[in-house]
């Protein structure tokens, strides 16, 4: 899909979230579910087969999200789904994750961990990146197991890596 059908997609429901007064919650679930989307080989195939009939794929998005996200994600994953949109669900939700936090005049900062933070850790690692990038951030979390310990974090072409992963790694390079 081109760039500007992504930004178009983006756009739209950027617009319906801001519109139904749910920006922020929407916005956070939307980028859990893409990477949710990103690491399950089952769902990608299940959510992008076009031999699967649209209404069978969006009922999955209903079995998925029904009850666990606002219902303007659910209907807003269900109409991409149906478009037969589903293999740049991920380009078109970084893109409103990117304009949401612009039209807040923040930084996108996706950090990768081991396990989940607390609201403490969050908001101590939000003023941390703020410090080291100079910008106030909208801190997206990924629970990634094999970071094993530590954070990976992203912000914008900014990559602090202080996980467990990475200095086992470069103790292995050095032997």
């Amino acid at each position: 899909m081109s760039d500007a059908r992504v930004q178009g997609y983006a756009k739209a429901l950027f617009e319906v979230a801001r519109a139904e007064g749910t920006l922020d919650e929407v916005e956070d679930e939307l980028f859990r579910f893409a990477r949710s989307y990103e690491s399950s080989d089952e769902l990608r195939t299940a959510l992008s087969d076009e031999g699967i009939p649209a209404a069978k794929r969006q009922a999955i998005i209903e079995d998925l999200l029904g009850g666990k996200a606002t219902s303007t994600t659910t209907q807003l994953v269900s109409m991409v789904v149906g478009a037969g949109r589903a293999r740049e669900l991920p380009a078109i939700i970084d893109k409103l994750v990117a304009r949401a936090s612009s039209s807040k005049n923040l930084a996108v900062a996706e950090v990768r961990s081991a396990v989940p933070l607390t609201d403490d850790q969050q908001a101590r690692l939000k003023a941390a990146l703020a410090n080291a990038t100079g910008s106030e951030v909208n801190l997206k979390i990924v629970v990634d197991p094999s970071i094993i310990g530590g954070l990976v974090a992203t912000v914008g072409d900014t990559v602090i890596d202080g996980s467990v992963r990475t200095r086992v790694d470069q103790l292995k390079s050095r032997l």
